[in-house]
Order: C-alpha cells, then structure tokens, then sequence
C-alpha cells in the first residue's frame, strides 16, 4: 500500500520513527522545539496521518504508533523522484548524485562494495 506524505506530515513520522511510540502531546512537544509549530498544527497533522493510514491512534492518552517503516516511505520517495526528475532512470539519479559530491576514498569503497553485491 502506498501512502503519499507531505513534508510536514513526514516532520510527525519522523518523530515517531526516532523515538518510537509516544502521546499526541509529546510528539507536539517535540515538534514545537524543533519547528515553532503549536499544539493545534501537530494535532492536525498527526489526524491527516491517521487518516492516511501512516499512524495508528491507541488509548490511553492518544497514544501514537507509526504503521509504516520510513523505509517503505524513503523506497516510495526515491521511486518517485527517479520517475519525475530521471525520466525512470536510477543510474542517471545515481550519477547526478556523485557528481555534486566529492566522495572519500572511504564513501567510494563502500559504494563500490555495494553495486557488487548488486551484480
């Protein structure tokens, strides 16, 4: 099943995927300290996610837990983007992405250690 989130929806999942199960309130609390938002736009955006089908709501205390993994939503993220910017073409993501980085001998190694796993 695929899920389309927004980036502010992703902001709540994020929370939920780092600290795990926690309140509407804690997760408007965290959400406040990192980007000024109140209680009422957390609260909104954790609805539209439940809504979505990303978060389950549970009692006590509107307990929220995360039911997709941010790799489903990372994988859906990358395909989309290879298809709308790369015309479908991952090795043309995968060099435009190496050549706005200088990469380390280290970074270069283990990127080569994962194409031959792929071959």
């Amino acid at each position: 099943m695929e899920i389309k989130l927004f980036d502010s929806e992703l902001k709540v999942m994020d929370v939920l995927w780092k600290e795990g199960d926690l309140t509407a309130k804690q997760i408007s609390d965290i959400l406040k300290e990192r980007v000024g938002w109140n209680m009422n736009t957390t609260y909104t955006l954790i609805k539209r996610c439940i809504a979505k089908g990303a978060i389950e709501r549970r009692e006590p205390n509107f307990l929220c837990h995360a039911l997709i993994p941010k790799e489903q939503v990372q994988e859906q993220e990358t395909t989309e983007l290879i298809n709308k910017i790369f015309d479908g073409s991952a090795d043309l993501l995968f060099t435009s992405l190496l050549n706005r980085k200088c990469l380390t001998g280290e970074e270069i190694k283990r990127l080569k250690q994962i194409v031959s796993t792929l071959e």
